[in-house]
């Protein structure tokens, strides 16, 4: 059974910065596309950044701002959150895609295993 579990939301200010990371457990995560959700109130879940064994993808919205990384060794991964923005607050959810050597997809549906979420607000 893969468990996953983010930390790291608060609340910050405009400008600041803010990382987020989630630890996997269950499963080998260095073969397997790992990504970041993020749902605000009212609004449809929607892709943040996502990491394979390629590379990383952004969505538009946070790239240049946004960094995503892993750890293999630490079965970790980590959403560097800088200059942030008030459009920036929701839950942000980890998630992992099964199988080895998947593409970085911006679906949420192609995603099997969630962490619960983590709030990151940010005042403006």
């Amino acid at each position: 059974q893969v468990q996953l579990v983010e930390s790291g939301g608060g609340l910050v200010q405009a400008g600041d910065s803010l990382r987020l990371s989630c630890a996997v457990s269950g499963r080998t995560v260095s073969a397997l596309t790992m990504g970041w959700f993020r749902q605000a109130p009212g609004k449809e879940r929607e892709f943040v950044a996502a990491i394979n064994w390629i590379g990383t993808r952004y969505a538009d919205s946070v790239k240049g701002r946004f960094t995503i990384s892993r750890d293999n060794a630490k079965a970790t991964m980590s959403l560097q959150m800088n200059s942030l923005k008030s459009e920036d607050t929701a839950v942000y959810y980890c998630a992992v895609r099964s199988g080895r050597g998947s593409t970085a997809s911006t679906a949420s549906s192609d995603y099997n295993y969630w962490g619960q979420g983590t709030q990151v607000t940010v005042s403006a």
